[in-house]
Order: C-alpha cells, then sequence, then structure tokens
C-alpha cells in the first residue's frame, strides 16, 4: 500500500507524482495554463530594518504608482524562475526564496503565488535605469513617505510576511518540480473523531491513493475555483454531501514548466476536514465504490498527519 508513502512526501513539502491518467473528479474541460489560465507570481522582500521593496509602475494605466514585484509566469519557467525574473527585472536585485506565503486564486483562470524571499545581491533600479518594467525601485519602511499604491492587495501580504519572519506560521514550503498537466488538486481530507480517532479519505482506482480533483472552466470563463472542485468531488462520494466542510491551507504546490501545455500544469497539495473535531464516532457514509474511509491506526503517522490539520501550519489560500 502506497499511502504512507504517499502521504510522508506530501506531509513534508515534496510532493507526489500526478498520474497520466488523470484525477478521480473532473469536468470536462480543466483548467490549462495559457489556455484558460494565468499564473502571477509577487515577492515580498524585506532588508535588516523591515523594509519593503517596492518597484515603481511604468504601465500606461498605473504609472508612477508603487507595487510589490509581480508578473505573469512565461513558458517553460518554473514557478520560482518566474519570481527571481521579476523581482531582478523590476528591482534590479537578485533573490532566493524562503517560502510561499500565500496563493491566492479568484477562480482557476487567475492564480498567484506570493512568496517571501530574501535579496542575494544586484542594485536598486533608478530612475536612469527606467524601462518598460518599471521606473525605479526603493526600500519603504510603510510610514514616510505614504507611497501612492497601484492597488490595496497587497497590503495583507506585507502584513503576512512580517508575522511570519517575526514567527514563522508554516514549515518553510517551496513549490516542488514535479509535472502534471491541469491545475488539480490532492485533497488530503480528514475525518478526526473522538478519543484521538483519525480517518482520511481515499481514492480506490487503480492502488488506493489520496484523491484528485481536476479544477473547472466553464462557458462563461468565471472559473468554479479551487474551493469548488473539493465540494465537487465530496458531492459525488459522500451520502450526505451537505456534512460540514472547511478547507485548511496548502501542504504544498507542484509545478514543472518544462513542457508548455503538458507538464505546466498545477498540482495543490489541500488539507480539508470535514465535521468538528471530536464530534462524531465515525466519519460520513460513501456512496459508490470509488472511495473509502482508511482509519489511521499507526500512532507515528498519525501524529504526524494531526498537526497539519490546523490552518495556521499551512500556506494560507485566500479566494
Amino acid at each position: 500500500m502506497m499511502v504512507p508513502e504517499e502521504l510522508e512526501a506530501v506531509l513534508s513539502g515534496q510532493g507526489w507524482p500526478v498520474p497520466p491518467q488523470g484525477c478521480d473528479s473532473g469536468p470536462p474541460e480543466p483548467a490549462h495554463l495559457r489556455r484558460n489560465t494565468c499564473y502571477i507570481v509577487l515577492a515580498v522582500l524585506l532588508n535588516e530594518e523591515n523594509e519593503v521593496l517596492m518597484m515603481q509602475e511604468a504601465k500606461s494605466e498605473c504609472r508612477g504608482r508603487w507595487y510589490l514585484p509581480a508578473g505573469r509566469m512565461e513558458p517553460k519557467e518554473t514557478i520560482v524562475e518566474a519570481m527571481q525574473r521579476e523581482v531582478q527585472e523590476e528591482t534590479g536585485l537578485q533573490c532566493r526564496p524562503l517560502t510561499l506565503l500565500a496563493v491566492e486564486e479568484r477562480g482557476p483562470t487567475w492564480v498567484r503565488f506570493a512568496f517571501l524571499a530574501q535579496p542575494t545581491g544586484g542594485t536598486l533600479k533608478t530612475l536612469q535605469e527606467a524601462d518598460a518594467e518599471s521606473l525605479q525601485a526603493r526600500w519603504w519602511d510603510r510610514e514616510s513617505p505614504a507611497l501612492p499604491l497601484r492597488a490595496q492587495d497587497i497590503v495583507p501580504l506585507m502584513d503576512l510576511a512580517l508575522q511570519y519572519r517575526a514567527s514563522p506560521a508554516h514549515p518553510p514550503t517551496l513549490p516542488a518540480e514535479l509535472p502534471c498537466t491541469p491545475v488539480c488538486q490532492r485533497l488530503l481530507v480528514a475525518f478526526a473523531g473522538r478519543g484521538g480517532a483519525l480517518w482520511l479519505l481515499l481514492a480506490t482506482a487503480g492502488s488506493p491513493h489520496l484523491p484528485l480533483a481536476a479544477s473547472e472552466l466553464p462557458p462563461s470563463r468565471r472559473g468554479e475555483g479551487l474551493g469548488a472542485a473539493v465540494q465537487r468531488l465530496l458531492r459525488e462520494c459522500l451520502a450526505q454531501p451537505q456534512a460540514a466542510l472547511c478547507i485548511r491551507g496548502l501542504l504544498g504546490v507542484q509545478h514543472s514548466g518544462q513542457e508548455p501545455g503538458r507538464s505546466d500544469g498545477v498540482c495543490f497539495n489541500t488539507v480539508a476536514t470535514i465535521g468538528g473535531p471530536g464530534g462524531q464516532e465515525a466519519p460520513p457514509e460513501l456512496k459508490g465504490q470509488g472511495f473509502v474511509w482508511w482509519k489511521v491506526e499507526e500512532d507515528a503517522l498519525r501524529s504526524r498527519i494531526l498537526p497539519r490539520l490546523s490552518a495556521s501550519s499551512l500556506v494560507p489560500m485566500p479566494s
């Protein structure tokens, strides 16, 4: 049984291959990068004084306003490579990633990977070096002088970076370079019963494994969102799909940009819980033959999983 090995890899952030046969739950038209999905990278860099690295926009629609270094991924890039390129192009600095701070989505059509990163070299871009990428860069203490921001959506990410530096909320988590075709989620769906009992939802097609759910892009092009993919899978397998579900956050992200259109999908390793802690004896009933509840009997494995069911131990996934 491969489940403990798969669990260990996913819990440690290393990821686990997405099988070529696809997902256990999926729509007629899954989301795919560049066909109907856009990936954005963003970085928060802090100096020793906790000042934030900012860049001044050169684009006509927001020229002169300030923002965190950010931009779209390009073909054949990894997520980290895209982030490092955007930081250097827009600020003049090289950097190395420390951790994912958050993965934000507006349906699968727009997914942004926000990093905390550390400067490693280069010099700040000046007005004399202005180009189409940015006008200049500077360190900002967020107080004086006030900078006119392009948008307020970066303020919570600055706060999150400062909080993480002061007291890391989750283990350092960076994308694992593993290929998959669609945008999908590997789901660690847990039910914690009375007395510390723990069950995990498994898919049974082939060998038992953590379920995979593909994200959908409906004809409206609005997208169903990553959370809705989880809801869809549970509707398909639970006899009473109204069971309380809470999506906690991410254990990690898997991506490889080597083969555009074939291997540059993203797999989000997502934690969700069903029901209140210790409120019931057994998990909700399943329907059909495609899924089972697996009771985790091994104490060492249970002790690895239980702490990761808390949102505070996971990469946030706001939507």
